[in-house]
Formats: C-alpha cells, sequence, structure tokens
C-alpha cells in the first residue's frame, strides 16, 4: 500500500488524539535513513524521538531479537522467568551509577517506569507527595501527566490530574531562571506545598528532553542531592532520554558525579524494542512487598534479549565516543548557523543531546516558535525529519542516531542549512 493508501485507513480507524499528522508512512529503515511507502527516502534526525542512539536496525540487535524468537517470546516473568531478564538485570545493576548494590525492576514505557519509580518511593519512605520540575516531560499516564511541567498537548484535554505533585523551577538561565532562584524555589515549594516529611521523592531530568534540552549543571544537581539527604527525600534522576549515549556518557548524571537513589531509563535502552527498567539502591527497590510490581508484558524476553545486545554494542564499538565527536561537529556547525543567521541562538549541547533556539531577537531572547515550526516543515519537504521543542516550540532538537555515517550526518546538516537560509529571508 502507498502512502494516500495508508492515510485514507489512519483517517478513518485511528483515533485523532493518536494519529500521528504525518502523511507518510515508515516502510524501512536502516540506521539513519528511512524509506516510506511511495519509495522516498529521508535522513533521520529525529531517532524515533531518542530511541534509536544505535541507528535503525542495528545487526547486532536484530540477531538477537532474532535468535529469542526461536526459543521463548512470552510466559510473563511473573509466571515463570527466563535468563534474558536476570541477565539484563545483572548488566543495569553493573553500569547504572545509584548508592551502593543495584537491583532491577523491567517496564514497557518511560511511563511505566517512572510510575513505579513514584511507587516505590512511596513504600521505601512512607511518604505520599512528589516534587518535579518546569519543563520536565515524565510520560502520558495520568500520574505521570501530573508530574510532566508543561500542560499542552499532555494534560489539556483530560480534567483534574492526580495530586500530591509539586512543581519547583528548573534553572534555565537564558530565560530569565537562575540557578540561585530555582534552588530557592525548591525549598519555597517546602513552605508552601509539602513539607519535606510529606515528600517522597524529587524527579528530575539531568537534561530536560521535551523540555528544551536545557542541562542541569553538576552544582544543581549536587545541590538537590543534599536537600535529599537532608530531608530523606528520595533523588529520582529520569533518564529516559538522556540515558545510554546521547550525552557522551551513558547516563548524563555521571557528567555531575551525583548518585541518585533511583534511576528510570527506556528509549536506547534496546534500540526500538519496547523496554524501560527502574534502578535502584537494594534496600530501596526491596521496599515492597511480593508482586507489588509487574505487569504482563513487563520485560518481555524479545526486548531482554534486545536490550543485552544493545547494552554490548555501546561496549564493544566505542558509541560514547562517536558521540562525543557527533556533538563536537553539530556544536561547531551551529554556531556557524548562529554567525551567519540572526534569528538562531543559545547553541547548547551535552555530548550528542544538542540543540538551538529560534529567537525573534537575540537582545529579548524573545522564542520565534512560528519560525522554529517552519522550519521543520521545510526540513520534511527537503528529505530530512527534525523535531523542535521546549516550552515555548522554539527550539530545535537533535536525536539523529550516534552511529549515523558522515556523509548522511552531512547531508542532513545541508538540507537544514538551506531551510534556515530560505526561511530566514
Amino acid at each position: 500500500m502507498n502512502n494516500e493508501q495508508l492515510q485514507a485507513l489512519k483517517e478513518k480507524y485511528v483515533a485523532a488524539g493518536g494519529a500521528s499528522p504525518n502523511p507518510q508512512f515508515a516502510d524501512y529503515a536502516e540506521n539513519a535513513q528511512v524509506w516510506d511507502a511511495d519509495g522516498k527516502r529521508m535522513v533521520d534526525f529525529a531517532g524515533g524521538i531518542g530511541v534509536l542512539n544505535l541507528g535503525h536496525r542495528h545487526p547486532r540487535v536484530v540477531e538477537a531479537v532474532k535468535a529469542q524468537l526461536d526459543k521463548v517470546m512470552h510466559t510473563c516473568q511473573t509466571v515463570m522467568p527466563y535468563a534474558p531478564y536476570v541477565q539484563l538485570a545483572e548488566k543495569l545493576s553493573g553500569i547504572v551509577p545509584v548508592r551502593g548494590h543495584a537491583k532491577v525492576f523491567l517496564a514497557n514505557s518511560g511511563a511505566e517506569a517512572l510510575e513505579n519509580a513514584y511507587k516505590i518511593a512511596r513504600a521505601y519512605t512512607g511518604r505520599t507527595n512528589a516534587i518535579c520540575f518546569s519543563g520536565a516531560y515524565h510520560g502520558r499516564t495520568f500520574m505521570t501527566m501530573a508530574m510532566n511541567g508543561k500542560v499542552n498537548p499532555y494534560q489539556t484535554d483530560f480534567g483534574p490530574m492526580p495530586g500530591g505533585i509539586y512543581r519547583a523551577p528548573f534553572p534555565v538561565p537564558y530565560h530569565g531562571v537562575s540557578e540561585e532562584e530555582a534552588l530557592r524555589g525548591l525549598e519555597m515549594v517546602f513552605k508552601t506545598d509539602t513539607g519535606p516529611k510529606d515528600t517522597a521523592a524529587i524527579f528530575i531530568e539531568p537534561v530536560l528532553g521535551e523540555g528544551g534540552f536545557y542541562a542541569a549543571s553538576p552544582e544543581f544537581l549536587k545541590a538537590v542531592r543534599r536537600i535529599c539527604d537532608e530531608h530523606g527525600i528520595m533523588m529520582i534522576a529520569d533518564e529516559v532520554q538522556s540515558g545510554f549515549g546521547r550525552t557522551g556518557k551513558l547516563f548524563a548524571i555521571e557528567h555531575s558525579g551525583v548518585e541518585p537513589d533511583i534511576m528510570t531509563m527506556a528509549k536506547s535502552m534496546a534500540d526500538g524494542m519496547p523496554i524501560s527498567a527502574v534502578v535502584g539502591s537494594d534496600h530501596v527497590m526491596d521496599a515492597s512487598g511480593p508482586n507489588s510490581l509487574g505487569g504482563t508484558y513487563t520485560g518481555s524476553p524479545l526486548a531482554c534479549a534486545a536490550a543485552n545486545a544493545a547494552i554490548d554494542v555501546f561496549e564493544e564499538e566505542d558509541i560514547l565516543g562517536k558521540s562525543r565527536a557527533l556533538g563536537a561537529k553539530l556544536e561547531e556547525r551551529f554556531n556557524d548557523w548562529k554567525d551567519r543567521f540572526s534569528h538562531v541562538d543559545n547553541v547548547r549541547r551535552l555530548g550528542a543531546m544538542a540543540a538551538f533556539e529560534l529567537v525573534k531577537s537575540r537582545d529579548t531572547h524573545e522564542p520565534d516558535a512560528e519560525m522554529a515550526g517552519a522550519i521543520v516543515k521545510k526540513a520534511k519537504e527537503k528529505g530530512l525529519i527534525l523535531l523542535s521543542c521546549g516550552m515555548y516550540g522554539n527550539t530545535l532538537r537533535f536525536l539523529m542516531p550516534i552511529t549515523i555515517e558522515d556523509n548522511v550526518l552531512e547531508e542532513g546538516l545541508s538540507i537544514l542549512e538551506e531551510a534556515l537560509a530560505e526561511v530566514h529571508q
């Protein structure tokens, strides 16, 4: 079937709230390239929203999934466990930088990981409330929607959100929120919304994902760690988008030296297979009772096989080194565009987690979401898949596979450069 025929099916049968606005349908993909149902080739700078750090269909991951298909597809691990689950738990325990010995719970999505992390924190502390940050994105379940620091489009149509979630400002100096102000805001939450003795956890993305690719400094993360230690609050690092090599380290929080109590991860953990994890200090993870955590498909054999293979690839193919090199290339090109195009500003990156903003004025930093949208549209017309993000919708973010070939990277950057020039004119 071609794009037009598939689009007709989508309009007739797919719920509007979950339907993609994109009239192209992926038919085949390889590393950083996708071909649609009409045979048009696209360069992929989105990576399935950060899922494909190792590229589409990495051969080692595909091979591992095919091998597992010939053995066991499903038993439900709470009914009868299987080797890939416990082998993956062992690997994650050895590489995730939480305090002390780590234990693992596997789920299907980032949102499930965040929900279960919250449950575990409540069980361990005996407290009910949580503090999250402005601009945060944690998921689309009701609890994680409440945790999100952005209303539209995630909460808009769904009525009141669950209680017990309170908001602190995330430090974004470019938009007027200094680290000092953010810490004062966090302390004020304790005075006005939830006292420390009622607060089970503080959730933080070391680098905001959907919120705009703003990195929390090591000093800010250390300050949050001190506050959590002072009050017996669980520090939970959400590495769903920033984890597995995107920032040049396996996890973004490693840049700070801070060890959280619990970490959540998903996306590039299995290079396209649906899986997520909650990893935490053993005494914390063991706080809830038997059968209190689970789900029919959590930690499926196929996804665990993919994740085990993906972790091996990270270790054997120097993906972290490639991430740092990719980030340096992006930064150099973005700064060139900043010199050439007056509306490009605030170039930033941590490893290859890179972004810049479109603004109406560099003097005022006034966001220009309309221009960002126009550039994304123009790039798509020219054959480049690109994403915007941020509280103001004016940030272009870059999540191309870390394994992208040099010539494909240059092709995509050239397309974007053309789009920038045409929109600016």
